[in-house]
């Protein structure tokens, strides 16, 4: 099971909970390599810590935007520190490109299906 639990995005506002006893370092929002901000982490109970991240509307556009989010012991404000640790990376997806390009990807996943059919029929009917 993975330390972060995410409990999905509502309002602009991306929530989740670690699970574990110490208390996470810094927990930092990154998107396109920068620091876009910091998420508020509070004691919800025992080995349990609530993360609440802001993602800026600023930041968001037409097609696949992850935002991973980073754990280190950097200080309020700074970029992330090297060999910040990764919990959990939120992606969002939008505008009419991306529809082209879930029709492609449908496209190709239907035709690599049918070369496995085919291919299980063919070692299906070899005698043993």
């Amino acid at each position: 099971m993975s330390e972060f639990e995410s409990l999905g995005l509502k309002s602009g506002i991306w929530q989740g909970v670690i699970h574990r006893d110490a208390q996470p370092g810094r927990l930092v929002l990154v998107h396109m390599g920068s620091r876009v901000a910091e998420a508020r982490l509070a004691a919800e109970a025992p080995g349990r810590w609530r993360v609440a991240a802001a993602i800026p509307a600023e930041r968001l556009s037409e097609g696949a935007q992850s935002f991973p989010l980073l754990e280190d012991g950097g200080a309020e404000g700074e970029p992330p520190r090297p060999g910040a640790r990764r919990l959990a990376s939120l992606t969002l997806v939008a505008g009419e490109i991306l529809d082209g390009d879930l029709h492609a990807e449908l496209s190709l996943m239907r035709s690599e299906l049918e070369l496995l059919k085919k291919e299980l029929r063919r070692l299906a009917a070899e005698p043993a």
